[in-house]
């Protein structure tokens, strides 16, 4: 069964404690998906180029932004992610009556990719998601197996200042700007009557289909949802409800161990570990009102966020791609190049997703070692999390532009945390 999966959500003032911006998101896949962090410089390109996305090209822009990228490794977009301007993109699975296509076109997850590198905020970003899926339109399988996975795709876009949620049903699209407060997704239409902007013939190609009548007001989700919702929308929308009531509970006081601590939560489900399904890489951002102040990215970039420990990045000018968290590539020999597709299977874990899942397996049956691996993990994460607190602190002056590479410190860290407890 299709995974009823991910969750996206956001806070801005005033239920965050402070004068940020809060983005998290869970990416939920195939449990032995192996989940890559990428970064991308900025960069010039030809003028009239093409840019090879997971199957088909599309013209390329002159200038692309840095990106960081949380990206399932086979493919070429992205699950999430953020730019040098402080732009962060998920995106969601869902399925609507409009029927999902057979083609191949772009993923969801190119999507956010060429988002995040063409838009120097949010509000951009919607606009070159939807000029993109007039011209392109979406399609593909979005598993690495023989047995194709199709949807549409809802994303959580957000920048220092605001945030939107854009849900398409194929080619058309509404969108909802949100100034104030927490919002959630999960996998399921959500926008009702408070529409930003929206596809110019959304309304009208919902009467030819005899989806509404035209006299009732217009309500994206119930007039686009299915109307027999399949098992995996049903848990959706349980888990939508508890996203909306963990959110609730923190208005006000949002911060980034609140995002966390919802990540990881399991009873919810959100923090997913059910069936061929898991939450495969998880990411907090906070992205301050103030521009003197640095957006912070944490990640897992490892399987399963309450076993997994979130690192910080920041854009600067000593960031380099970390090579331990970088898959390894199979060029012309890679399965989802070939024809047919997905025929095979190729090893594509990284370093830190081999020591992080051997360490984890040795301890599970363990209660002793488990509560030891678990405390050293925290102690880690929360040297992380005072390196984010100094760097957001506005008493004191810092030169965030002058700091070490600092997600390749925390990875390095983690890394011998995992090798030194592995021959202990």
């Amino acid at each position: 069964m299709p995974p009823s999966s991910c969750d996206c959500f956001v806070s801005l003032p005033p239920a965050s404690i402070s004068p940020f911006v809060i983005f998290g998101k869970n990416s939920d896949r195939p449990r032995d998906e192996v989940q890559e962090v990428v970064y991308y410089p900025a960069a010039s390109h030809p003028r009239g180029s093409k840019v090879t996305c997971t199957f088909i090209e599309v013209e390329q822009v002159t200038e692309t932004l840095a990106v960081l990228l949380s990206c399932p490794s086979w493919l070429w977009g992205a699950e999430m992610g953020a730019n040098e301007k402080g732009v962060c993109i998920g995106n969601e699975a869902v399925w609507t009556k409009e029927p999902v296509s057979d083609s191949e076109a772009l993923l969801g997850m190119d999507l956010v990719r060429l988002a995040l590198e063409r838009s120097p905020s949010a509000q951009q970003a919607v606009q070159v998601i939807t000029e993109l899926l007039e011209h392109y339109g979406q399609g593909g399988s979005c598993m690495e197996d023989a047995e194709s996975l199709k949807y549409h795709n809802t994303f959580m876009l957000c920048d220092r200042s605001e945030a939107y949620v854009l849900e398409t049903a194929g080619c058309y699209w509404v969108a909802e700007r949100i100034v104030e407060g927490a919002r959630n997704l999960s996998n399921q239409l959500s926008i009702a009557t408070h529409v930003w902007r929206e596809h110019p013939q959304l309304r009208s190609h919902a009467l030819e289909q005899g989806w509404w009548d035209g006299r009732e007001e217009f309500n994206f989700s119930v007039v686009y949802s299915l109307e027999k919702q399949p098992i995996r929308m049903e848990a959706a929308k349980a888990r939508y409800r508890a996203g909306k009531e963990l959110i609730h509970k923190q208005e006000g006081k949002m911060d980034v161990q609140s995002m966390m601590n919802i990540l990881r939560d399991k009873n919810s489900g959100i923090c997913m570990d059910s069936g061929g399904f898991r939450s495969t890489s998880s990411m907090v951002s906070v992205l301050p009102c103030s521009h003197h102040l640095p957006c912070i990215h944490l990640l897992t970039v490892t399987p399963d966020p309450s076993r997994s420990i979130y690192k910080p990045f920041v854009f600067s000018p000593h960031v380099a791609q970390v090579p331990w968290v970088l898959s390894p590539t199979f060029g012309g020999s890679d399965p989802v190049k070939q024809t047919p597709r997905f025929q095979t299977k190729v090893d594509r874990r990284h370093e830190l997703y081999k020591q992080h899942q051997k360490v984890l397996e040795e301890s599970e049956h363990n209660k002793d070692v488990k509560k030891d691996l678990n405390d050293k993990q925290q102690t880690l994460e929360e040297e992380n999390l005072h390196l984010v607190r100094r760097l957001l602190d506005t008493s004191k002056s810092f030169d965030y532009g002058k700091e070490d590479d600092i997600f390749m410190n925390c990875v390095e860290k983690e890394l011998l945390l995992y090798r030194e407890w592995w021959v202990k």
